[in-house]
């Protein structure tokens, strides 16, 4: 059904394809004011920026306004995937995000809390399993300043991140192949693959990949299953704030006044740190948030045909303002 309601709006093709180069056009002009800040700072420290990696850029600047700055590209691309559903496609924001007729702020909360919970668990358990690959990095001012960033901003981020894959593209592209499979894969490794920019892969190689894909994955399979947004919302803006807040290191794309600071080689990361996510912990979540909402039917909510609704339904889709 989330997919299906595609085909009441306007969902030609080349729509999409006119769709993502406006996206990319918003994402490249909001990182404009932080490619200029960059270019200033390097200037006047008498840096080639030829020579600079992202690692070098973001040291540049002041950690808050390096996060700041590089964080309104997101925001922009947010603002023009709305925008872009709303008069490209006649597509309302209730539509993008769910197949209910209101958006299920439960659900976002619920997956929020709980993956909050196990995050900073998890980062937790590994400081005290090894206080020498961590230092304190807390700083109060700084800190409370990077808490009104990250609270504002990355949930923007990860929000465009989630309305472009698991919203704009999982609908668009289901429409155009009429099945649930073929987004679910394409959202996923082009999601994945769009990290392979971050330095953390420079640092862990590409095998790091493995994790990106299967977040992509997880969160594309949870929005076909609850069909809705809400969960995949929820937990990837939990994923990125927390982490934000708690724990830095010289090569991740977030450099914060995190409350750690991760000093150890990252290249001793092991195996298991990268697959247990993927592998572990995601499936146990799959199987609690299946009897939570009693997810049935499985295979075709993954691997099932694509169809307009049947006529009896579009009066339940008119209720939710679908109709251009």
């Amino acid at each position: 059904m989330y997919i299906a309601q595609a085909f009441n709006i306007l969902h030609d093709w080349w729509r999409y394809l006119v769709g993502v180069l406006f996206v990319v056009i918003g994402v490249v002009i909001g990182q404009l004011p932080f490619t200029i800040a960059v270019a200033v700072k390097a200037f006047s420290s008498g840096e080639n920026m030829a020579n600079l990696d992202q690692t070098k850029m973001l040291g540049l600047l002041e950690p808050n306004l390096s996060l700041f700055l590089m964080l309104l590209s997101f925001a922009a691309g947010l603002l023009v995937v709305i925008l872009v559903s709303k008069y490209l496609h006649k597509q309302s924001f209730t539509h993008l995000t769910t197949s209910r007729k209101k958006i299920d702020w439960k659900r976002f909360w619920f997956i929020f809390v709980v993956w909050g919970v196990i995050s900073s668990a998890l980062i937790a358990v590994e400081y005290v399993a090894a206080p020498e690959n961590y230092e304190l990095n807390f700083k109060l001012v700084p800190f409370i300043i990077l808490c009104v960033i990250a609270i504002v901003m990355v949930p923007l981020q990860t929000s465009f991140e989630e309305y472009l894959f698991r919203g704009y593209l999982m609908q668009g592209i289901g429409v155009i192949a009429k099945n649930k499979w073929v987004p679910l894969v394409i959202t996923s490794v082009v999601f994945g693959l769009l990290h392979i920019a971050n330095p953390e892969v420079e640092k862990l190689g590409y095998f790091i990949m493995v994790y990106y894909i299967g977040t992509g994955l997880f969160l594309g399979i949870i929005t076909l299953m609850d069909e809705g947004m809400e969960l995949a919302l929820g937990f990837h803006a939990a994923n990125n704030l927390f982490a934000a807040l708690l724990l830095t290191a010289d090569w991740t794309a977030f450099q914060t006044h995190s409350v750690l600071k991760d000093i150890s080689d990252p290249e001793q990361i092991g195996f298991m740190e990268l697959v247990l996510p993927v592998f572990v912990i995601f499936p146990i979540l799959l199987f609690i948030l299946s009897k939570k909402y009693k997810w049935t039917n499985w295979k075709d909510k993954l691997f099932g045909n694509v169809a307009p609704p049947p006529k009896e339904d579009y009066k339940v889709l008119e209720d939710i303002d679908f109709q251009p």
